[in-house]
């Protein structure tokens, strides 16, 4: 009998079921969040969808009890393998006091989580990938055997941050794997005037590394590639630098008219390859999800998250004297 693709891999049917199932959470939960900008009670949101295969295919090939991952704005299905909940996402885009990323004093997506070593970010792009080189020194230094994750967009690796980082990455052949989503659009401005190169991971050979470009709507294609990254890191071989090509599927952001710079052809013609309806089918063909199945799956999804919803509505916002917190040095519980 032939085996499938996640079974060569060593994934179970429960580990590929897994993998759905954080795409979909994360699918659903931005539709919602969508909504609830447009109804006026979040103000931002910043969309993984069209990506959420190579997060969450990129998490599921890392040891989730030891590495860490330094995200980036859109990986809501990479942070919610990692441990994050519904919850915890709602509390951040109502910017309520719960947010575990912040305390509601940071836009949605920069995400944080101590207890799951998701390490936060910044708003100026590409400053996470100098920090998951830095981790993943200590690791070396210490000779501990955990690697660090970062992503970062196509657009990101034009910045100086990037080429510092992977520069010393693979100078003192660190434990840490460099993935770029690339989602062909940097806000408005298309791959084809972003790179003179044709793939992001042609950039890797100046610095040592290997480099491998991956079809980011295959989360099994992705599995496959962290897995060996993290095998390389490791053993002491040094970073990769792994870029997954997809499509974002919706604006920039919610203050972002995607109209004025592509076609709606050209995003409906993306939709035909979108991951989550590609890996749901895949799983059919397997026999692993079915009708019945599929429907507890969402009905489980829509109830989580309009818990998440109505928590995070009638949850509190932060005092307003926790602005002076983590700002300035506090001494019996004086600013």
């Amino acid at each position: 009998m032939t085996s499938t693709k996640h079974e060569q891999l060593g994934l179970s049917n429960e580990q590929v079921m897994e993998m759905y199932k954080t795409m979909l959470l994360a699918r659903k939960l931005d539709e919602r969040m969508w909504l609830l900008n447009r109804a006026g009670k979040i103000p931002f949101v910043v969309s993984c969808q069209g990506q959420e295969a190579a997060q969450v295919g990129a998490a599921m090939a890392l040891n989730r009890d030891i590495d860490y991952i330094l995200p980036y704005y859109r990986d809501m299905g990479m942070v919610l393998s990692f441990g994050m909940t519904g919850k915890d996402l709602m509390m951040a885009s109502f910017a309520k006091a719960d947010d575990p990323n912040s305390g509601g004093r940071q836009m949605p997506g920069h995400f944080g989580q101590k207890s799951n070593r998701i390490v936060t970010g910044s708003s100026p792009v590409t400053t996470q990938v100098p920090h998951a080189v830095g981790i993943a020194l200590a690791a070396k230094m210490e000779k501990k055997e955990f690697v660090t994750l970062t992503t970062f967009g196509e657009g990101s690796s034009n910045q100086g941050d990037f080429h510092e980082g992977a520069n010393f990455a693979g100078v003192h052949k660190l434990p840490v794997i460099l993935m770029c989503e690339n989602n062909k659009y940097a806000i408005s401005v298309p791959i084809d005037k972003q790179l003179a190169c044709e793939n992001v991971s042609d950039r890797a050979a100046g610095y040592g590394m290997p480099g491998f470009t991956i079809d980011g709507n295959d989360p099994l294609a992705v599995y496959e590639a962290v897995k060996k990254a993290r095998d390389r890191a490791v053993n002491g071989e040094g970073p990769t630098l792994i870029e997954t090509v997809s499509y974002r599927l919706t604006p920039h952001s919610s203050d972002d008219d995607d109209r004025s710079y592509r076609t709606k052809e050209e995003v409906e013609e993306a939709k035909k390859h979108d991951a989550v309806h590609m890996f749901a089918a895949y799983l059919r063909d397997t026999k692993i999800l079915t009708d019945e199945k599929e429907e507890a799956l969402l009905e489980d999804i829509n109830n989580q998250i309009d818990e998440a919803t109505e928590a995070a509505e009638k949850a509190p916002y932060a005092a307003a004297e926790s602005v002076f917190g983590h700002v300035y040095d506090e001494k019996d519980g004086e600013h």
